[in-house]
């Protein structure tokens, strides 16, 4: 079971799962509080630690694949099936994947500055990618030291100092193994053949100045997905939830709030 955090009692789930210098803690109220806002508008929230995160531990071999399975496992252990999944960036690759492999675990999609594939075809753009980012981590300077370089670089021009040590407390406590096996873990998902066969209700929420999953790479997403909406969070960088904390959990509400009942047969798409 992936350490968890549960907001809410409501009658249907949606699990909150995290990018590549995350953790449940990026759901929280030092965060934005996503979790309680959804808690509060009537829903059962788990907010996961994906595998190597938090209080769940680094699996043995990393991939999107094993944390979605692990994800899978941990819904059915919470009586949670089918949830609603809101996955943020790398989170949006590992509810694409369980999606793919595991639909019945899958009420409806809510991707957020999030692609379907990683990078440019060929290779040499995924490795000149992971030389960057891994580039401080290997001259020493440590998670905290690389947190505060990524995390100014990824947000909007207007984000406040506040939102930026948030985003940063949060990635300068991933373990630097478990960074490490998650970056070599996403630049080799590739689902875009599997979009036009995921048949849930789903929204492409991008950010504005999020220059990491661009609205127009969202966009050419949501064409691929059969109905899937596409909604944009204004004045936010790729830490939406926390520069736009309002704008954001409003976006996902609408949603959610478009969803039919449990015992409501879904309307034909």
């Amino acid at each position: 079971m992936l350490a968890h955090d549960i907001y809410g009692s409501g009658p249907r789930t949606v699990a909150l799962l995290h990018g590549v210098g995350g953790g449940r803690r990026i759901w929280n109220a030092d965060c934005g509080g996503t979790a309680q806002t959804l808690a509060d508008a009537g829903w059962r929230v788990v907010a996961f630690d994906l595998p190597g995160y938090g209080d769940s531990p680094l699996p043995a071999t990393m991939s999107t694949a094993v944390m979605a399975a692990a994800v899978a496992d941990s819904l059915r252990a919470l009586d949670a099936r089918p949830a609603v999944l809101l996955g943020h960036s790398m989170g949006g690759m590992v509810a694409q994947e369980l999606a793919a492999t595991d639909p019945e675990a899958v009420q409806a999609l809510i991707l957020a500055c999030t692609s379907p594939a990683f990078g440019k075809p060929g290779g040499d753009w995924q490795q000149g990618f992971l030389r960057d980012r891994l580039a401080p981590l290997d001259a020493g300077q440590g998670m905290a030291a690389l947190a505060q370089q990524l995390v100014a670089g990824m947000v909007s021009p207007q984000a406040t100092p506040q939102a930026i040590a948030q985003g940063a407390g949060v990635m300068a406590r991933v373990p630097e193994a478990t960074y490490r096996a998650a970056l070599q873990a996403i630049v080799s998902f590739d689902r875009r053949a599997a979009l036009p066969g995921i048949r849930v209700p789903t929204l492409c929420l991008a950010a504005e100045h999020d220059r990491t999953a661009p609205l127009a790479v969202m966009q050419r997403m949501a064409e691929h997905i059969p109905g899937a909406r596409t909604a944009l969070v204004r004045g936010a960088g790729h830490l939406a939830n926390i520069e736009q904390p309002a704008a954001f959990a409003s976006a996902v509400i609408a949603f959610l709030d478009t969803l039919a009942a449990p015992d409501t047969p879904a309307a034909p798409r």
